[in-house]
C-alpha cells in the first residue's frame, strides 16, 4: 500500500477534499474535538479554498498527484515482476478519490498472499505516514493474510540516489552549477506535533545530509518549510522568509529542492514553481529553478522495489510465486 495524500482533480473538489484534511483527527485535534471538529474543519476548508484556488489554477485546474502515483503504482508493479514478484499496485488517496476503501475493496476482490503497507512519505510522521496507517486499520478488516509495513525510507540508498540524480538535473541549468544556493524545501508540520515525539523535523534535517553528502556538492545549502495552514506555530524557516533571507545576503542563483515531496504537485508546482519564483524575481534573484518530483523516475521506482522486497524478505534477484498486493494509498 503506497500511502499518498492525495489531492483534487478539478477546482470543485478542492473544498470538499479539504474538508477531509481538516476532518482527520491526525491533523486536527484539540479538547473537545469530536464536537467541533467538523464545523471547523467546515470553516476552515470554505475559506482556505478560495486562497488556494489561484494555485491550482496555475497548473490546471486540478492536483496531477493521482497522475502520478498511477504511474508510480504502474512502474512499481513492472519493477517487481522482473524480480519474479507477482504484484498487484492498487491506488487509493488518504483525503480524495480513490479512498482508501475504494483500495481494500480492490484488495478483496484479489487473490492476495501477502500485502505490503509502503508509504510514499520518505520521512515518519503521524499527520501523513500515521494518518495513513490509522485509516487503514479503521477500513481494512482483520485477516489472516501477512501484512508488512515499512515505516519510512529516507535513508534508503537508491531513494537518495534518486534525489541527488533530480538535483543534478536543475544544477546542470545554471552556467554555473557550484555558485547555485541550494534551498530544501520541505512540507511544515505544527511544532506541537514535534514536541509530542513526532520524528518528522530531525528526519527532515538528516534527508539533507544525506543527500547532500551523497551528491558530492559545496554549495551552500539552506532548509526551510513550507505550505503552513492556520495561526498556530509550525516549524520555521518558512520558504518565503527564507527567500528573503538569502535575497538579502546576496544570492542570485537559487536551486529548490523539495525535500518532502515524492511527485508534483500544487505544494511543487503551484506554491514553489510559480508563487516563489514570482517572489524570487522581485526579490532580485536572477535565476531561480526547481527540482523536478521523483515521480516514475526508475532511480525511485527501484527504490520503491527493494523496499517493498525486503519488506516481504525477498531479494529482488529471487524468483517467487507468492503474489502480493501492493496498494497505493
Amino acid at each position: 500500500m503506497l500511502f499518498q495524500l492525495g489531492g483534487p482533480d478539478n477546482l470543485e473538489a478542492i473544498e470538499p477534499f479539504l474538508y477531509n484534511l481538516f476532518c482527520d483527527p491526525d491533523i486536527i485535534d484539540f479538547p473537545f474535538a469530536r464536537l467541533g471538529r467538523k464545523a471547523l474543519a467546515k470553516l476552515i476548508s470554505t475559506t482556505r479554498a478560495r486562497k488556494v484556488e489561484h494555485h491550482y489554477s496555475v497548473i490546471g485546474g486540478g492536483s496531477p498527484i493521482r497522475k502520478h502515483t498511477e504511474r508510480q503504482a504502474c512502474a512499481l508493479e513492472q519493477q517487481l515482476a522482473e524480480a519474479g514478484i507477482d504484484a498487484t499496485c492498487v491506488v487509493a488517496m488518504r483525503y480524495w478519490h480513490p479512498f482508501t476503501r475504494e483500495a481494500i475493496a480492490k484488495l478483496e476482490a484479489a487473490a492476495v498472499d501477502e500485502i505490503v503497507l509502503l508509504p510514499l512519505y520518505p520521512q515518519y510522521s503521524s499527520t501523513t505516514t500515521g494518518s495513513s496507517l490509522n485509516e487503514w486499520n479503521r477500513c481494512f478488516q482483520p485477516s489472516s493474510v501477512p501484512m508488512h509495513y515499512v515505516r519510512e525510507f529516507y535513508r534508503h540508498p537508491t531513494y537518495l540516489e534518486a534525489v541527488a540524480e533530480k538535483v543534478e538535473e536543475a544544477l546542470d541549468r545554471f552556467p554555473r552549477p557550484q555558485e547555485a544556493l541550494l534551498l530544501f524545501s520541505a512540507h511544515s508540520v505544527p511544532t506541537a506535533v514535534v514536541e509530542k515525539g513526532d520524528p518528522y523535523q530531525r528526519q527532515i534535517e538528516e534527508t539533507v545530509e544525506l543527500v547532500m553528502r551523497r551528491g558530492g556538492w559545496r554549495n551552500r545549502h539552506r532548509l526551510c518549510y513550507q505550505s503552513k495552514v492556520g495561526a498556530s506555530k509550525w516549524l520555521q524557516p518558512s520558504l518565503r522568509t527564507t527567500l528573503r533571507q538569502i535575497a538579502a545576503e546576496g544570492a542570485r542563483q537559487v536551486c529548490v529542492v523539495p525535500i518532502s515531496f515524492v511527485s508534483d504537485h500544487v505544494e511543487t508546482l503551484g506554491e514553489v514553481d510559480h508563487e516563489a519564483r514570482e517572489q524570487a524575481v522581485q526579490l532580485g534573484i536572477t535565476q531561480f529553478e526547481m527540482c523536478a518530483g521523483l515521480n516514475d523516475s526508475p532511480k525511485f521506482i527501484a527504490a520503491l522495489a527493494e523496499l517493498a522486497a525486503a519488506a516481504m524478505g525477498v531479494p529482488q534477484s529471487s524468483q517467487s510465486n507468492n503474489q502480493c498486493l501492493v496498494a497505493a494509498d
